[in-house]
C-alpha cells in the first residue's frame, strides 16, 4: 500500500472520493479488514433483530409489545423473525470460531492467544484497569494501550458468554423434544428463565456500556467510524493506541499498515447506518427499562 493523499477533482462535476476534511498528505492506517467489518455488520444487525423481536415476547403483556405484534402480524411472526436472526447470529459466530481455529492450528499464527495483539486478557489489562480508575480521579497518568484495550476484550468475550448461555438456552427451548431426551424437566424450565434474563442483561450491556465505550466517550464522540471504514488517521492511531503505534514503528511494520483514505460516499453511508443502529439501540434500551420496571 502507498501513502494516501487527497487529490482535488479535475472538474467541478467530479465527486470527491475521500473525506473532504482529510488533510493533504494525512496518513490513514488499516485497523480492520473487510471480512472483519462484514462480520461485525452481521453481528450487530442480527443482535438488533433479536432484541427487537425478543423484547415483545419477554414483555408480551406490555401495551407497546402488543401494539408491535399487531403491526407485524402477531407474535407468531415475531417468533419467526427471532429464530431467523438467531440462525444468522449463530452462523456468524461459528464462522468466527472456524477462523480462529484455522489461524491457530493450520496457519500456526503467533500471538493469537497471548501477547500485545491478542484478545485474551493478561496482566497488563488488569494494570490498565486500575490505572484508568486512578486517572479518572486524578491520582495517576492515563494508561497507554496496545492493539486492544481491556474494555474491548471484555466486550469481545461477552459475545462468547452470550452465545453459550443465551444461545444454548434458546435452542433448548426451540428443540425441546430433542433436549428432553437427556435433560430433566426442571432444566427445561430453567432455560426459559435463563434465556430471558441473560438476554435482558446482554441488551442492557450492549445498548449502554458498549455504546458508551465505543462511540460516546469523549475521544470518539459522536461515533467511532473505524469499525465501518476499517481505517483511522495517524493522529487517532497515536492517540488511542500509542503502544501499538510505537511497537509497529520499532519493528518496521508501520508502513505496511498505511492505507488509502476512506471514500467519501462510504463514510456518509456508514454514518447513516451507525447512527441508525445507535438510535434503535437506545430506543430499545428505554423501552426495556420502562417495561421491566413496570412489571417488577
Amino acid at each position: 500500500m502507498t501513502d494516501a493523499a487527497m487529490t482535488k477533482p479535475t472538474t467541478t462535476e467530479e465527486l470527491p472520493t475521500a473525506q473532504p476534511e482529510a488533510k493533504k498528505n494525512e496518513k490513514y492506517y488499516l485497523r480492520f479488514t473487510l471480512p472483519q467489518r462484514y462480520l461485525h455488520a452481521v453481528l450487530f444487525t442480527s443482535f438488533l433483530g433479536l432484541a427487537a423481536t425478543g423484547l415483545p415476547m419477554r414483555f408480551s403483556e406490555n401495551v407497546p409489545a402488543r401494539f408491535f405484534a399487531r403491526a407485524v402480524g402477531g407474535f407468531g411472526a415475531i417468533l419467526f423473525m427471532h429464530k431467523f436472526c438467531a440462525i444468522v447470529l449463530t452462523l456468524a459466530f461459528l464462522y468466527h470460531v472456524k477462523d480462529i481455529v484455522t489461524r491457530a492450528v493450520m496457519n500456526k499464527e503467533k500471538g493469537l492467544f497471548w501477547g500485545p495483539t491478542s484478545m485474551v486478557a493478561n496482566w497488563k489489562d488488569v494494570k490498565d484497569l486500575v490505572g484508568h480508575l486512578r486517572w479518572f480521579v486524578g491520582l495517576g497518568p492515563k494508561p497507554q494501550f496496545d492493539r486492544y484495550a481491556y474494555w474491548e476484550k471484555f466486550d469481545y468475550w461477552a459475545v462468547f458468554w452470550g452465545m453459550i448461555v443465551i444461545g444454548f438456552s434458546g435452542y433448548a427451548m426451540w428443540f425441546a423434544p430433542f433436549f428432553a431426551r437427556f435433560l430433566p424437566g426442571w432444566a427445561l424450565n430453567a432455560v426459559l428463565v435463563i434465556h430471558g434474563e441473560e438476554a435482558l442483561l446482554a441488551i442492557l450491556f450492549i445498548f449502554s456500556i458498549h455504546f458508551v465505550n465505543t462511540h460516546l466517550r469523549p475521544d470518539s464522540f459522536p461515533m467511532d467510524m473505524v469499525i465501518f471504514t476499517g481505517k483511522e488517521t495517524e493522529e487517532e492511531f497515536r492517540r488511542k493506541r500509542s503502544l501499538e503505534f510505537a511497537r509497529l514503528a520499532r519493528q518496521g511494520k508501520l508502513e505496511a499498515r498505511v492505507s488509502d483514505p476512506p471514500v467519501y460516499w462510504w463514510v456518509n453511508f456508514a454514518r447513516v447506518v451507525g447512527f441508525t443502529a445507535i438510535l434503535i439501540g437506545l430506543v430499545l434500551l428505554v423501552l426495556t427499562l420502562i417495561a421491566y420496571f413496570g412489571t417488577v
